[in-house]
């Protein structure tokens, strides 16, 4: 298993937008095993997949060739022994207050972020409470 993440600049960013790729992400991801977490906001997408090695790398092609992600870029990809989402299908949030400021992705800060930090932020979001989409 492997956890990867990646950021995107949206495009056409909007609520109609957002609840596509969230109801075939979890499609997807219902099908193939993939669990994880879709922070966004209209400056970011931010992702953790999390899945079996082969069908978390398709995915993440799938999405690198989806027009609704500009500028798709991997942050970290490295191997699992447990998953941070295992219930969530897709778990979908806003971007928070504690997470990085428009500012701070704007300047490259989220490029820069360490694997510790960037897996600190799925982290803290898993242990928020919350409804699944499937156990």
């Amino acid at each position: 298993m492997i956890q990867l993440i990646y950021a995107s600049r949206p495009f056409g960013f909007n609520e109609a937008t957002l609840n596509g790729i969230l109801n075939i992400a979890r499609h997807y991801n219902e099908r193939d095993e993939i669990t994880g977490a879709l922070i966004c906001r209209d400056d970011l997408y931010l992702q953790l997949l999390e899945g079996p090695a082969d069908l978390v790398e398709a995915a993440y092609q799938r999405i690198a060739r989806d027009t609704r992600h500009l500028e798709i870029r991997r942050l970290l990809a490295k191997p699992a022994s447990q998953r941070l989402f295992a219930t969530w299908a897709m778990r979908d949030d806003p971007a928070r207050s504690w997470m990085w400021s428009r500012a701070a992705v704007e300047a490259g800060e989220l490029d820069e972020a360490s694997a510790d930090n960037l897996l600190a932020v799925f982290a803290r979001l898993a242990a928020e409470p919350a409804e699944p989409v499937f156990a």
